[in-house]
């Protein structure tokens, strides 16, 4: 769990962004999310002790691992550092990637998203750069 990490942080993120659809909420067994994800009924909150396991069956966190190593190597390797201005935009081209990488038709998905995409000019692109 991230340093300063606060159980009504963690609430107010999965509040905002997981909705009461979710089949299963998977995490590790760090207590703070017993506390954070209290609206979800008993069942639908699985855990895996990464201390003993990668996982418990089909409960596993070894995907949002994998979005994170990428967003990482990517943030280290090709962009050097993450602006907050441009962090959201990074978080949508690593999604893109990691939900794309077995397409065999890529290059053309990708082409196509270029062309439906509003044009943004450089001095947006620059204009109070962090």
């Amino acid at each position: 769990m991230a340093k300063g990490a606060k159980e009504g942080t963690i609430r107010e993120i999965v509040n905002a962004h997981v909705g009461a659809h979710v089949e299963i909420v998977m995490t590790d067994e760090a207590a703070i999310y017993l506390w954070a994800l209290t609206k979800f009924p008993k069942g639908k909150h699985r855990t895996v002790n990464h201390t003993r396991e990668y996982a418990h069956g089909e409960v596993q966190t070894n995907m949002v691992q994998s979005a994170f190593s990428v967003l990482k190597r990517g943030t280290l390797g090709t962009w050097h550092k993450a602006s907050a201005k441009h962090f959201p935009a990074r978080l949508d081209e690593m999604y893109f990637r990691l939900n794309n990488r077995k397409n065999p038709y890529l290059f053309r998905d990708t082409m196509l998203k270029l062309i439906e995409s509003r044009k943004i000019g450089c001095k947006h692109l620059t204009e109070n750069a962090a």
